[in-house]
């Protein structure tokens, strides 16, 4: 077979490498951006002031990579705004790893295996150049809003006492760049984990028969959440006529609560609250039950979701129904010469990082207050104080106002999807053995 040619018939391989790691990178930017201008647009951030939506844009993106977003401003020495964010977006985290993942897998595609040193050449090119997109990302995602007081009587004492009210926020630039690298890592192994088309060097050809089938069936059990979580909100929105805001839902935070939904099905438990509002459509289940009269920290699972909503015990028997349908895929995408108990413990193994993999992402904290003077004041009541004080203008409203936590038990959670994959991988390999033809091929390396 004649090899291919560099110099006049394309460029040089350096420079291919650095355009395809850009593609890489760019795709996975260019993703984020579209789905979160679009989501922002429909919650309504294009009606902030002062030609603010950029930088809440590359605010939302830092959040969607597992960065966090400080809000702080005030009034001179008489007032300050305190506040803290850190909680990603997962419906614009998804569709950057998906495009990013998507455009480096073809780039290797039409081959069975790849030399280490290249591989490795290549995802090195991919993390110089998303460290560069991070840190234009961190000092985009800062911007600072100057209210007016209202009415000239009180433009004029507040001029008096020092008053200038703004509100602003940025991106925290070592969270932002240090865990934006681990989430293009941890997209990028994913990639490998998942996919068949992806090349392995020679000796890890010997583990992809391990990981792959799991791996890629549960990929599809977050998916299948997605899709029906999508179809539910679109649903609802034909349904209650409240279409904007719930596609603005989709868009954002769509696999944020569906994928809550996967490990509340399992079992699994978060302590969060509420104070305030959320801004966004929101299962009322969840909204009550995080909502207390004192504020204190709940549990949230199965029970005290359905003390609010008896449907609610859906979420297990759909649970259960999927990840049998993702063990009986795996074992059918598996050789048959692996025995019933290696599919049970390479699944349970699948499920554990999975499900401590949505804890982790689904971890939520927005917090903020205003203190006058040094006195704190209600995290509740911000929204209208604030409207209150500076006449009407708020360019707070459009963030929301309160506190929401959010945080798993991860370690119980990891137990119980450890449990429910070994169950369910060998109940589905006992029904991929049941179902199998004759003639079928014993040995499937591409996984």
């Amino acid at each position: 077979m004649q090899q291919p040619t560099t110099g006049a018939a394309g460029p040089p391989g350096f420079v291919r490498g650095w355009l395809d790691a850009l593609a890489v990178v760019l795709a996975g930017i260019v993703a984020m951006a579209a789905v979160a201008a679009l989501g922002l647009w429909l919650a309504g951030a294009g009606d902030l002031p002062e030609g603010g939506f950029p930088s809440v844009l590359a605010g939302t993106m830092a959040l969607a990579v597992g960065g966090s977003v400080q809000l702080d401003g005030g009034a001179g020495s008489f007032a300050a705004v305190g506040a803290g964010i850190s909680a990603m977006p997962l419906s614009v985290s998804l569709a950057g790893a998906v495009a990013l993942a998507e455009v480096f897998l073809r780039q290797l595609r039409f081959r069975a295996v790849a030399g280490a040193g290249e591989l490795l050449g290549r995802i090195a090119r991919i993390v110089v150049l998303w460290l560069l997109a991070l840190v234009l990302l961190t000092l985009a995602a800062r911007h600072t809003f100057t209210v007016e007081l209202g009415g000239d009587l009180v433009q004029s004492i507040g001029n008096l006492l020092g008053l200038t009210p703004e509100v602003g926020f940025h991106a925290d630039g070592p969270t932002t760049i240090g865990i934006g690298l681990a989430w293009l890592l941890l997209v990028l192994a994913a990639a490998f984990a998942v996919s068949r088309r992806a090349p392995l060097p020679g000796g890890l050809l010997r583990y992809q028969l391990a990981v792959r089938p799991a791996a890629f069936a549960l990929w599809l059990v977050l998916l299948g959440y997605v899709a029906i979580g999508a179809a539910a909100g679109v649903l609802t929105a034909i349904v209650h006529g409240n279409a904007r805001q719930t596609l603005a839902m989709l868009l954002l935070v769509l696999p944020d609560l569906v994928w809550l939904a996967f490990g509340l099905g399992l079992g699994a438990a978060w302590h969060g609250r509420l104070v305030g509002g959320l801004g966004l459509p929101v299962p009322k289940p969840l909204t009550s039950a995080l909502r207390t009269p004192d504020g204190r920290p709940v549990t949230i699972d199965l029970g005290t979701l359905a003390s609010h909503d008896g449907n609610i015990w859906l979420l297990l028997p759909l649970a259960a129904v999927l990840l049998l349908a993702a063990a009986f895929l795996a074992a059918r995408r598996s050789p048959r010469t692996v025995r019933l108990w290696q599919h049970a413990v390479r699944f349970a193994l699948a499920t554990a990082v999975t499900v401590l993999l949505v804890g982790l992402w689904t971890r939520m904290d927005a917090d903020y207050g205003l203190s006058v003077l040094g006195v704190g004041l209600g995290r509740g009541g911000l929204g209208d104080l604030l409207g209150a004080v500076l006449g009407g203008a708020n360019p707070l409203a459009a963030l929301g106002s309160g506190s929401l936590t959010l945080r798993p038990v991860l370690w119980t959670a990891v137990l119980l999807g450890a449990g429910w994959g070994l169950v369910t991988g060998a109940l589905g390999a006992l029904l991929a053995t049941r179902v199998r033809h004759r003639g079928e091929v014993t040995e499937d390396t591409g996984g």
